[in-house]
């Protein structure tokens, strides 16, 4: 199973287009959405392109393909404007690891964590930083952000693939991989 995994777009039509060049180059089975789709959030700079509406048509396309978490910026009336269900969590089994998605705001970024045991990989985004790493048998992974990054990283997306996670740039750069196998 492979995944184009993208988090923090806070309504950039801009960057939400880059991510789908992003989608078209890895050909992905599905996109995760790891919240904060369609606002920007009262502490964030609003971003360039920002345009929720056109966010909504240019995901619409994929409502069969995407899996998507809700963000602390994510409000019910911005939700519904979406063509697919959006959940607080998810849990996906892909090659031999329990993925468990949730947006981060409302967890730690070290163990122990409610409902994840040694071997899951815990899946987030919210920091805007990217990450792999495991911590006392739990695998952190993080895209980074593809709007509005931070601590010095540029905008960015992850890929999951035959049970490693890569983050890339927007602009194509390789930044991290993280194999819970070789952790």
């Amino acid at each position: 199973m492979k995944f184009l995994v993208v988090s923090d777009i806070h309504g950039s039509a801009d960057y939400t287009k880059k991510a789908l060049e992003a989608y078209a180059l890895h050909k992905p089975d599905q996109i995760l959405l790891l919240g904060d789709i369609l606002y920007h959030g009262p502490r964030n700079p609003l971003p360039q392109g920002y345009n929720p509406q056109e966010v909504v048509a240019l995901l619409n396309p994929l409502a069969d393909k995407t899996i998507a978490v809700r963000g602390n910026c994510d409000a019910e009336v911005d939700l519904m404007l979406l063509p697919f269900a959006v959940e607080d969590s998810a849990v996906i089994a892909a090659d031999g690891l329990r993925i468990v998605a949730q947006h981060g705001h409302h967890l730690p970024s070290c163990p122990p964590i409610p409902g994840v045991r040694p071997g899951d990989v815990v899946l987030s985004g919210h920091t805007h930083i990217p990450r792999g790493e495991t911590v006392d048998g739990v695998h952190f992974w993080n895209p980074g952000s593809t709007t509005l990054p931070k601590g010095g990283f540029p905008a960015s997306y992850g890929v999951f693939e035959a049970g490693a996670f890569r983050v890339f740039g927007l602009d194509g750069r390789f930044l991290l991989e993280h194999r819970p196998s070789a952790a």
